[in-house]
This record gives structure tokens, sequence and C-alpha cells, in this order.
């Protein structure tokens, strides 16, 4: 089994709240990770038609069968229970009684803020990052190889072909969570519009021509990013507010979380696709921007992230903010060989904000990581040092 790198935060969280929620896209690892790291706790699933209806039907008895120390997976499944759950917890007040698990964020969410709300503690398991992968001994043999590939751990953990794996990992996604979690019954339209978040991941998010795009509402393409953004398949990625005496651009920009399905519901099935795509270039930035939120996850934190743009059209494509301040930024190069010229926009930048050269970054797709005079350039197998 591949070590996860929340599992540190979800052992220490454990200690402190009486239920812990580890939510996350689907087939992200969240069952297999918390039955490893709480062997000795009863497991159920709300998948079962039978523990379902008994736990919908009857949550005082269910919860007599499993008052403490116990996994419920799928939880969002038995929103109801979760109000009976916050009268055992209350009760005995220990920390550690339930686990629970979740791929229908929205769904859980919302109960979790009626019911349990400062009872759990609440972190997220995306798929793989490429740290993780690496201390496994399975990082991907090139950057590019990565990309195609994607995260999600049961490529690696059969050696499914991702042309394979990922249609029906769609299909999944919109039959299980956006039929039955959001009230979306467009899937055929809803599908096209993934396939469009796809094509402009890492670009200016423009919703009135995706909503020309796919025939539906500005509004309605709101409502489906909201979802999107629930389910951990897109991220918004939003302008740093400080003008810094510029005219600044205001528009967020698209990004889906893992490259692999991007570059399914883009038709890419082998390396060269990927390589020649106009696309690389912002396959490579997403790949960037979902390494870092994952690092941020897995130490069960909110990234504070954004991105900085003027009228000009002058860029930085990350800024990592801490205390209300822009601490590191970085500029993303999908080139395998380093450039000086890299780091024009961040020597600019960084002398406005007050960003020292040492937390001034050049993350680019070479193997290498190394300081200059100007900054840091990172590889991207390292991102994960920078926060």
């Amino acid at each position: 089994m591949i070590r996860r790198d929340l599992a540190p935060k979800i052992l220490s969280m454990a200690e402190k709240f009486p239920v812990v929620t580890v939510t996350g896209p689907r087939q992200s690892g969240k069952s297999t990770l918390v039955r490893s790291l709480f062997p000795h706790y009863r497991y159920v699933t709300l998948e079962d038609e039978d523990v379902r209806a008994l736990a919908q039907n009857d949550p005082r008895a269910f919860l007599d069968l499993y008052d403490d120390r116990v996994i419920f997976d799928e939880a969002q499944r038995a929103p109801s229970l979760f109000s009976y759950i916050q009268g055992v917890v209350d009760k005995n007040n220990a920390p550690g009684q339930f686990i629970l698990s979740g791929s229908q964020n929205f769904l859980l969410m919302e109960a979790i803020s009626q019911s349990l709300a400062g009872r759990a503690a609440v972190l997220h398991l995306l798929p793989l990052s490429l740290h993780e992968l690496n201390e496994a001994g399975l990082r991907p043999a090139s950057v590019d190889e990565w990309l195609l590939t994607g995260g999600y751990p049961r490529i690696y953990d059969v050696g499914i072909d991702p042309a394979d794996y990922y249609p029906s990992h769609v299909q999944t996604y919109l039959e299980r969570d956006v039929r039955t979690g959001s009230g979306i019954l467009k899937l055929a339209e809803f599908e096209r519009f993934l396939g469009l978040c796809a094509d402009r991941t890492a670009q200016m998010l423009n919703k009135e021509d995706m909503a020309r795009d796919c025939s539906i509402s500005p509004k309605t393409i709101e409502s489906w990013l909201s979802v999107l953004e629930a389910s951990f398949i897109t991220l918004r990625l939003h302008p740093y507010y400080r003008s810094y005496g510029k005219r600044l651009v205001k528009t967020a920009k698209l990004y889906l979380c893992d490259t692999g399905l991007a570059c399914c519901l883009l038709g890419m099935e082998e390396r060269e696709e990927v390589v020649l795509s106009e696309k690389h270039g912002a396959l490579f930035e997403t790949a960037v921007v979902t390494e870092m939120a994952k690092a941020f996850a897995a130490r069960g934190r909110r990234a504070k992230l954004y991105y900085w743009r003027d009228s000009s059209n002058k860029e930085v494509d990350l800024i990592i903010e801490r205390g209300a301040a822009p601490a590191d930024i970085i500029e993303v190069k999908s080139s395998a060989t380093y450039n000086p010229r890299f780091f024009k926009s961040l020597g600019e930048l960084g002398e406005l904000m007050g960003v020292p050269t040492t937390h001034r970054h050049v993350v680019y797709a070479g193997n290498e990581s190394f300081a200059t005079s100007m900054g840091n350039v990172v590889a991207l197998a390292d991102v994960a040092q920078i926060v």
C-alpha cells in the first residue's frame, strides 16, 4: 500500500476530535486509508442497502450496534444519521469515536455543518501526489507520462491503462455522484460541460463563453461548476486582490484537479499526443497547481493560492499567501530546459511585493531542483517542498 501524506494528520485529529471526516473525489483511496489507519475499528459501509435501511429507519438501534470506534464509509448516504451521531458524541465526549468517509462532498459537508459543526475534523484526500509516488518507488518515468497517467490509486495498484480507467471513472462519477447527489438530470449535457472544462484548464474562466458553447445559461454554468468543485474535479484560482499600483485582471482561472482525467476528456491516450499537443503547457500548469493543492490538503490546511496578472498581461502563475501577505511567488514553465529568463516576471513582482529571492520559485519540467541568485528552480516532483 502506498503511504499517504495525509495519514499522520488523520491520526492526530482522531486524538483531538470525536469525529474525523475524510472526504475527497471518488476512488482517491479514502476507504483503504482509514481502514489501514484504524484496523481495530469496525467497518460499516452505507452503500449496503440493508445497513443503510437500518441507519435511516431506526438510527437509535443502528447506533446501539455501532456506537464507538467505528468507520462509516459513504456516510453521506444516510444524512439523517448525523443528528443521532451528535447525541452519542455529546454524551461520551471522547476523541476518535467515529471516522466518516465519503465522496459526495456537497452532501457530506451539508450534513456535518447541520449536526456536527465543532465536533468533526474535516480532511481532504486527493489523488496520489508525485511526492507520494516517488516515496513508494512508483514515480512515472517522465513528466509527460505523469500528465497522461494522473494520480488515481487504482491505476498504480493494478497497473490499469489510464485509457481504460478514466472513461469508467467518469461514468461512475456521473451516475453515482452527479445524478444522486446534485439533482442534475441532464447527464449528457453535463458530460459535455466536463469535457469543455478540460479543454479550458489553466485558462481564464469565461462563463458566458462556456454557456454559449454548451447551450445553457451562465447561471447553470456557475451551478455546475459548484458541483465539480464540491466533487474535487475542478478548482478555481482567484487573482490576488492587492493592486500594487497596477490595474489587475479580476477573473478566476479554472483547473481540473487531475491531469490524467483531463487527458482522457481531451481524447489523449499516448504520451506523444501529450508532448505534441497545444495543451501541453496548460496541462503542466494544471499539474503544478494541483500538486500544490495536494501538499496543503495533506497538512490539513486550506490552500491560499492565487495568481497575479495586470492589464499589460504581466503575470505570475502562483502566489502563496501566509498571514495576509504574499509569502512565495511561483512561475510555471513547461520546458525541461532551464533558462535564467524564466525569473524575469518573478524579479519584477518580487521587488514590488517585498518577496525575497529565497521565496521566488520557477517550477519547470526538468528533473533537478537547485538554487540560483534569482530564486529557486524546482522540479515538479519537488513542488511540495515549497509548501
